[in-house]
């Protein structure tokens, strides 16, 4: 019987440092990052979902987000003030990262390649309706909303290297609030206790009566 690679290469995302250009107080690798983006796109979509009326697919936007960044296990994570230098390493990122996909797809046997072939395919673009471009957009949301997080908690750490980080991606995330109320909602009700220490989150739910 054959074996494939895939899961085996994918599991290596725990050995992924992501900020490799920052000095952080705790190293972040692509695994955890990969699942906290999955449960803030599932939360983003669940909003949509219950309170604007919208027919977003939440479990597939979890999905989505565990294997947004699956590529940099082999390109490894290419810090953002580089890769969106100029149009044309932005280009060549992209072109990168779509071999990279491929290279991962090659080694699912066949008859599973085009299920994981749609969940890696995480650019809004043709042939998606637009419901699911929604979705995939909001997918971008919570990975802009992990990175803010990291740089929330870098400096309750004591931590200035992510002063100038924290600016720019609150810049970028105040621009997409304004389209879509899912993450102005987020950003309101559920992003102001992180950083907390769990003693601060315990007692705020006891005095919210929870």
């Amino acid at each position: 019987m054959s074996t494939y690679n895939f899961f085996a290469t994918i599991s290596r995302m725990k050995y992924i440092e992501r900020w490799a250009l920052m000095r952080s107080s705790r190293a972040e690798d692509l695994s955890e990052h990969s699942l906290e983006v999955a449960m803030i796109a599932h939360a983003l979509c669940t909003i949509g979902n219950v309170r604007y009326g919208r027919n977003l697919d939440a479990d597939r936007a979890a999905v989505t987000g565990l294997f947004h960044d699956a590529s940099e296990i082999i390109t490894g994570d290419m810090p953002t003030p580089v890769k969106y230098y100029n149009k044309d390493i932005l280009s060549a990122y992209k072109d990168v990262e779509k071999t990279a996909k491929e290279r991962l797809l090659s080694e699912l046997p066949g008859d599973l390649r085009p299920a994981y072939e749609k969940i890696l395919d995480d650019e809004p673009g043709e042939g998606k309706d637009d419901s699911e471009i929604y979705m995939l957009r909001l997918v971008k949301a919570a990975d802009k909303l992990s990175a803010l997080i990291k740089c929330i908690e870098e400096e309750k750490a004591g931590n200035t290297e992510f002063r100038t980080a924290r600016q720019s991606t609150m810049k970028a995330l105040e621009k997409i609030r304004e389209q879509y109320p899912e993450v102005a909602d987020f950003m309101d009700e559920f992003l102001p206790p992180y950083g907390s220490t769990l003693d601060e989150l315990l007692s705020q739910e006891e005095e919210n009566g929870r």
